[in-house]
């Protein structure tokens, strides 16, 4: 399978802190490939990176069988960009926004218009609007379709859900999907984990480095303990309980509910009685499925 993106050993220093430490990974064609993690861990600066707006300070990469730093021009032309924070033209309309970026790579709208036409149906009866008036879900699709109108080989997306509704977040996962049939490869970044279920491939980051790669059913497979999921209305009380409980491992809130491992990876028979003497009287406790995000909080363990 072909590769779009190489890299080996990726770093990348902004004075004293480290942003990307020894990054590797390689993404194959039409695949959807996701970073998945918090704020401030490295995805925003690695997207810099791939899409030529820095180079790293060592290592190797090459997007589309070009070097990022001698053939950066050319790849410029391959790749969409949509970055996190919205920054079309404001005080341009929505069509003029279009028009303007078709112009700009040497295309028009009509040509490329079957890439965005379901993305742009959305937005088009607004078309006369400026930008900047427009809700976040409206910028949102207008970026999108922006990054698309030049027909690029790799679609590069920096958190391109935050601060949107849960809607128009699912709504553009779905237009993600589709456009997979047109041989587009797409590298996203994103801090929610209930994302990553839609993509093929993710790669776990936390303070620059990657924790794992894989499909992410095999990553949630990866998770390593028995994993228990306690419900009790007094949930801050619940959570104290739990993190001086001498058989606990670790404690997290998910929700309504508490995430709990316990050092012999079985449920200590006392825990109900000591709960309760703690004043914890009402705790259901259940066997749980590990998700993404426990198996990501067990790496930062390791």
């Amino acid at each position: 399978m072909q590769k779009v993106i190489e890299t080996s050993g990726i770093c990348k220093k902004f004075g004293t802190t480290t942003a990307l430490d020894n990054i590797s990974f390689s993404v194959n064609e039409s695949e959807v490939f996701g970073f998945i993690g918090p704020d401030g861990a490295g995805k925003t600066t690695l997207m810099r990176v791939i899409t030529t707006l820095l180079l790293p300070d060592s290592g190797e990469i090459e997007v589309l069988g070009k070097n990022c730093r001698t053939g950066y021009k050319e790849l410029r032309k391959e790749i969409g960009y949509m970055p996190g924070r919205f920054s079309l033209y404001q005080d341009l309309s929505v069509e003029e926004n279009l028009e303007f970026y078709a112009t700009v790579f040497g295309t028009t709208v009509k040509e490329n218009y079957h890439l965005i036409s379901d993305i742009y149906s959305h937005i088009e009866p607004f078309r006369k609007r400026l930008a900047g008036q427009l809700s976040g879900g409206m910028k949102q699709k207008l970026a999108l379709s922006c990054a698309l109108i030049h027909k690029p080989k790799l679609l590069v997306l920096d958190e391109p859900t935050t601060g949107v509704d849960a809607v128009s977040r699912s709504e553009f996962w779905d237009m993600l999907g589709k456009l997979r049939k047109n041989n587009i490869t797409i590298l996203v970044s994103t801090p929610y984990m209930d994302e990553a279920m839609r993509c093929d491939r993710v790669a776990l980051i936390q303070n620059g480095k990657i924790l794992a790669i894989n499909t992410p059913q095999s990553i949630k497979n990866d998770f390593s303990s028995k994993l228990f999921s306690i419900k009790s209305r007094e949930k801050y009380k619940l959570i104290l309980a739990l993190r001086s409980f001498s058989e606990t491992n670790t404690s997290y809130p998910f929700g309504e509910n508490v995430h709990v491992t316990f050092k012999d990876n079985i449920l200590p028979p006392s825990l109900k009685g000591y709960l309760t003497d703690y004043g914890v009287d009402d705790a259901v406790i259940s066997e749980s499925e590990a998700g993404i995000e426990d198996r990501f909080l067990e790496l930062m363990q390791t």
